[in-house]
């Protein structure tokens, strides 16, 4: 999958604006004919097109920074096997080759909406400052599934409890 990720500097310079707590944040669902998934997202979430030739659901929480990403992405695997973690691999690559500085912080088993993958949490640092990234690549029956979460680390906490209630909210077609 592109590993065109860091967009995010632009979008997050750092900030400490407040997302509010994740349990007052109003999920409304979401589907696309064009998405192999239903789920729900945060209502008043501005849609993204990061012009980067990915297909999915690229959402911010504010038109300028500080705001927070996150991505819910797909690529058919047309037949082809998938290996998770080479596919963590070009990410990583990816991310390294605009500059930035990357930790990994975890990495674990997830499964949501009934599809397996791994997940992973990171530490970017780059010329702006720091980021916090979580990312999840789920190996689907027809897709390969990149679903990611962007923030600051001051408002990672928040906006990481807020990512793990949409997750719960996938439904796979």
């Amino acid at each position: 999958m592109k590993a065109a990720h860091f967009f995010t500097a632009a979008a997050l310079t750092l900030g400490t604006a407040s997302l509010g707590t994740a349990g007052a944040q109003t999920l409304v669902p979401f589907s696309d004919p064009k998405l192999p998934f239903k789920v729900s997202l945060p209502q008043g979430w501005l849609g993204a097109d990061f012009a980067d030739g990915t297909s999915g659901v690229s959402l911010v929480s504010a038109k300028a920074p500080p705001a927070t990403v996150i991505r819910l992405l797909f690529m058919p695997k047309e037949g082809k096997a998938v290996d998770l973690n080479t596919e963590f691999g070009k990410f990583e690559s990816g991310l390294k080759s605009s500059g930035v500085t990357i930790k990994q912080l975890s990495s674990k088993d997830a499964r949501y909406g009934g599809v397996g993958g791994t997940e992973r949490e990171y530490s970017v640092t780059h010329p702006q400052g720091q980021l916090r990234i979580r990312v999840w690549y789920g190996n689907g029956a027809r897709n390969l599934y990149s679903f990611q979460l962007t923030d600051s680390p001051a408002r990672y906490a928040a906006a990481n409890a807020l990512f793990t209630k949409v997750l719960a909210t996938l439904r796979f077609q």
